[in-house]
């Protein structure tokens, strides 16, 4: 396991990164790159398909590093080839020789040891498919991450036959003896903790000896929008995936197809960016914004409009632009938790309180999200409160002072943010959104510039 810094940021000293405040209202017009969570779904299903696969304009950031390394350890081969995305490569991925016509469990994966760092699609993912290879995998991750819940992974991965050893603990690091396939069969899990626990038992299924019935147990299953995107996924490469009721999913033995696939700009990415307009009185357009989207970020227009914004979308750009100030709102988050953060930082702004529920699970993320939220809107003078499944924020004017990062990209942007309206705001750690987009700093100092990445 590694002992160093997840990320380092981008030459910016050990003083931290100052947000930098806005001289007045935005105009700007920007793209953001890919999808870190589709790029990590269509990585593993383009290394188990029956043939290779291309895919055009892939996020390139930390997490999608480590799952190409993971995949090429695994005996993936992954060719980095020119493309139009201003933002990297396209990524031509190729499964081991003789995995498309071995039937569903020929996947000619081997052994190999795994560092996900903080990257959570990649624990779980790689989890999924480990047991096809031929060898022991063991996955570990960096220290910062250890905390992150795999229970129910190995739950359900036993249940289908796959051998793990957790020496009891129940999370990273742990080891997986591959034996070449995965019976699969029906399990029964609670993935309220995390809906990839979902995904990533419905990326392998199609390469188990008899598919996989998988049932949730739980009261309730967070990011639904992410289940959907999965079943999107396989469903474009010819695996369709039957749906009893809404929390179950059969997936029946059947290798997916390789196929060319253009992965869609990070929407969830953009939420910083588009509620910058609404904090400095401006308007921010984000080009290539799709007309459908299986991505939680796609909320964003309906939340950014509820909360006093004029949204519209023109040509296959999405343009938000402030309206009468900023409203506080009541809202469950279930579906969409991922953009917990940059909807508290609109709210330290708003003169009535917001109240965030359905996102309790976010504390199992890089970082204890709601706690680290709360904790530095307290320390720039805010007032902020912890629910049971959410949090409130009340109004309080700010101060600057140091945002704490917690290795957390979305907690860092959110510090980014909050500087916009209020001078002295300190990031301690802005190299940590290099998780998700290493062109953040960039980015943002482009768009007060009235000048983004096109």
């Amino acid at each position: 396991m590694s002992g160093e810094r997840y990320s380092t940021p981008t030459g910016l000293g050990e003083s931290g990164w100052s947000a930098p405040r806005a001289s007045g209202a935005l105009t700007a017009r920007l793209a953001v790159p890919g999808s870190k969570s589709l790029t990590n779904r269509e990585l593993i299903l383009s290394a188990i398909a029956d043939s290779p696969s291309t895919l055009h304009a892939p996020l390139h950031s930390d997490d999608s590093v480590r799952m190409v390394a993971a995949l090429t350890a695994l005996g993936i081969q992954i060719e980095s080839v020119e493309g139009e995305s201003p933002f990297g490569p396209d990524l031509i991925v190729t499964p081991p020789s003789g995995s498309g016509s071995g039937g569903a469990s020929s996947s000619g994966l081997r052994g190999a040891t795994v560092d996900c760092g903080q990257a959570g699609t990649v624990m779980r993912f790689i989890a999924g498919i480990a047991g096809l290879a031929e060898g022991d995998v063991t996955l570990t991750a960096h220290e910062s991450a250890l905390h992150r819940p795999m229970g129910a992974m190995i739950t359900a991965l036993r249940d289908v036959g796959v051998d793990v050893d957790d020496e009891g603990r129940w999370a990273l690091p742990f080891q997986v003896r591959g034996h070449g396939h995965i019976r699969g069969g029906e399990v029964v899990i609670d993935a309220s903790a995390s809906s990839q626990f979902v995904s990533g038992m419905l990326l392998a299924a199609p390469r188990f000896d008899t598919g996989l019935h998988l049932i949730h147990s739980g009261s309730r299953l967070p990011s639904m929008p992410h289940i959907d995107m999965t079943i999107e996924c396989l469903a474009n490469r010819g695996v369709h995936v039957e749906r009893p009721s809404p929390r179950e999913w059969i997936v029946p033995p059947q290798p997916p197809r390789g196929k060319t696939v253009a992965i869609e700009p990070d929407l969830s990415n953009a939420a910083p960016f588009l509620a910058a307009a609404m904090v400095t009185g401006g308007s921010v357009t984000i080009n290539g914004w799709p007309a459908h989207s299986t991505q939680p970020g796609v909320m964003l227009a309906t939340i950014l409009h509820e909360m006093g914004a004029r949204v519209t979308r023109r040509g296959g750009a999405l343009t938000v632009a402030a309206g009468r100030g900023i409203r506080g709102i009541e809202i469950d988050l279930s579906a969409a938790s991922e953009l917990t953060p940059t909807i508290v930082g609109l709210a330290a702004f708003a003169p009535e309180p917001t109240t965030i529920t359905g996102v309790g699970h976010i504390r199992g993320h890089e970082t204890d999200r709601i706690a680290a939220l709360v904790g530095n809107l307290r320390a720039l003078g805010g007032a902020a409160e912890e629910l049971e499944d959410g949090l409130r924020i009340l109004p309080q004017p700010l101060h600057g002072g140091v945002w704490q990062a917690f290795h957390d990209h979305r907690i860092a942007t959110t510090g980014a943010l909050i500087g916009l309206a209020v001078g002295g705001v300190v990031v301690d750690d802005i190299g940590t959104t290099a998780k998700t987009m290493p062109q953040f700093p960039e980015l943002w100092t482009s768009m007060l510039e009235g000048n983004g990445a096109e």
